[in-house]
This record gives C-alpha cells, sequence and structure tokens, in this order.
C-alpha cells in the first residue's frame, strides 16, 4: 500500500512539475514576437546570441573597429522596429525639436540627454522602467541580424540603396520611417536615415578589452556613441561596425536620432 502510494504521489509531482514547465515555456516570448506601447512604438523580440562585432584588421575603415571580437548577447530583448518618429517623441514630451518637421520622420536635432529625457518621460507615461538605449554590442548585435558582411544584406555597397537612405540617394534630410526594406530580424532603417544614440561611453581601445558576454562599454568618458550612419554620409559610414561619438550635451544635429530597447521579462 504504501508503494503504491509512494508511486501515486510521484505521477502526480511529475504531472506537477511538467504543468509549470509547460506555463513558463508558454509565457516564455519567442524571437520575432513584436508589441505596440501607448504612442504606437513598435518593438520586435531579438534572441540572446553569440556574434562578431567590429571590423576585421584588413577590412576595417577606421582604427576604433577593430580588434573584431566575440561577444555573447545572453539575454533576448526587445528593440524598436523603426527609429523613434517626430509625432512619438511630441505625443510624450509635448514638443518636436527637430530641424525638418515631418511627423513619421526619425526625430533628430536630440542631444544624448535628451534622449534620458524622453526615455524618463516615456517609462512614467508607461509606468514602467523597461525602456532604456541599445548597448553599443546591442546595436550592432541588431543590426547585423546574423550577417557577417559590412551591411545586414552581406558586403555588396551597391544594395545598399533597398534598406537605405544615405548620400547617394537624390532625398535631402530624414526620410518617413520604414519606406526601405527590413533587415532578417524585421528591424529598418538601421542603416542610414539618420544616426542613433547608444547607451556606451567611448573609448578608442575599449575593443581591445571588452568583455565577451553583455558588454556595456566604458564605465565612464567624454563622449557618447552613435551608430548606423545617416542621409548625410556614404556608404562606408552606414556599415555594421561603423562607430562615432560626440560630446553627450554638444550640439544637436539634424542627422542624429534614436531607437530605443524596450527589455523583456
Amino acid at each position: 500500500m504504501k508503494q503504491y502510494t509512494a508511486l501515486i504521489m510521484m505521477i502526480l509531482l511529475c504531472a506537477v512539475v511538467a504543468q509549470a514547465q509547460e506555463t513558463q515555456q508558454a509565457n516564455k516570448p519567442i524571437a520575432g514576437t513584436a508589441i505596440t506601447n501607448s504612442v504606437g512604438m513598435k518593438f520586435v523580440l531579438i534572441p540572446a546570441g553569440t556574434f562578431t562585432m567590429g571590423t576585421e584588421e584588413k577590412q576595417a575603415v577606421y582604427d576604433n573597429e577593430v580588434p573584431s571580437h566575440t561577444v555573447t548577447i545572453s539575454k533576448p530583448y526587445y528593440m524598436g522596429v523603426y527609429e523613434v518618429t517626430q509625432d512619438q517623441w511630441e505625443a510624450v514630451m509635448d514638443s518636436n525639436p527637430s530641424y525638418r518637421k515631418c511627423g513619421n520622420c526619425p526625430v533628430e536635432t536630440v542631444s544624448y540627454y535628451d534622449v534620458l529625457a524622453f526615455i524618463k518621460a516615456l517609462n512614467e507615461k508607461e509606468e514602467t522602467t523597461r525602456y532604456r538605449l541599445p548597448t553599443e554590442a546591442e546595436w550592432e548585435y541588431a543590426c547585423r541580424a546574423g550577417s557577417k558582411g559590412a551591411f545586414c544584406f552581406g558586403d555588396d555597397e551597391d544594395l545598399l540603396y533597398r534598406y537605405a537612405w544615405f548620400m547617394d540617394d537624390e532625398k535631402e534630410g530624414p526620410q518617413p520611417v520604414g519606406r526601405k526594406r527590413a533587415n532578417t530580424w524585421g528591424l529598418y532603417d538601421m542603416h542610414g536615415n539618420v544616426w542613433e544614440w547608444v547607451q556606451d561611453w567611448y573609448a578608442e581601445d575599449y575593443y581591445e578589452n571588452s568583455p565577451e558576454a553583455d558588454p556595456t562599454g566604458p564605465v565612464d568618458g567624454t563622449y557618447r556613441i552613435f551608430r548606423g550612419g545617416s542621409w548625410l554620409i556614404s556608404a562606408a559610414g552606414c556599415r555594421c561596425a561603423r562607430r562615432v561619438f560626440i560630446a553627450p550635451g554638444g550640439a544637436a544635429l539634424d542627422y542624429l536620432g534614436v531607437r530605443l530597447v524596450y527589455e523583456a521579462q
């Protein structure tokens, strides 16, 4: 009788554990899952993974892109499908700082500190603390979307016009978001349109000492980094590995905007 009771208890325990695992799996976000917030900002889940960040020595255009190094992003996160638009910024901040006004174009002429104020206000509006800037590593990982080439689609610079607004286009200024092709993970305008602020401080030799898992940049510095290229720069400046920096409170520029991360639970 005792053996029978023990067997029943074991079967019940296994059933409970299996149900708990099934529930946990069901609640776990799936890569590619999209969410939209109250001001229309859409985010897509980027899976955890490992990639090669930076550029090989022989391919580098700028010294701060080397050495190429292995980076692991240990947790999935939601990345903005589009750059933050002027309409979305105004919905949160009740103002539009952009030099070139266009509601569905990316917000621009914003400093790093302007962006921090926007994130704070957005978190308060959404009653959360999960909005933030991407780290430089998260940004490049999302931009590449599995690509090992110079761009999200490979190395053929002649194909960039399909994915990016950049200097070779006839149009001047930022363009409405999402008009070009998305990368493999469904992100638009990762190349071109406007540069995008990231979280990290800048140090020219950081890649030589960067930790492999979830690097967040130097602990302090003078400059902050922005990524991705813009409508005002050549194809070389729009590559996945290109790094540019400026003082965080410096002059706001009409080719510099932002894309946000929403942390996955």
